[in-house]
């Protein structure tokens, strides 16, 4: 397996590139296994980086002043 990837993006191309070589077809059975493996964790990793990105956004949005005069209302 590879190193782990340190930003989003490198993790995200890094999935692209796995999913390209299961796709191709053209790996042995314990090469596409251990990538598949590899890409799971990819997969779950983004997913980790964007909840916490959505987190952020969604907590910013509740206490901006527009919505705090909003629910002044």
């Amino acid at each position: 397996m590879a190193d782990q990837p340190q930003s989003y993006e490198q993790a995200r191309q890094r999935l692209v590139e796995v999913v390209q070589s299961l796709e191709a077809g053209s790996v042995p059975l314990s090469k596409a296994m251990e990538l598949w493996q590899e890409g799971e964790a990819l997969a779950r990793r983004c997913e980790e980086w964007l909840d916490g990105a959505r987190a952020t956004i969604e907590a910013s949005a509740a206490g901006s002043p527009a919505d705090r005069a909003n629910s002044a209302d």
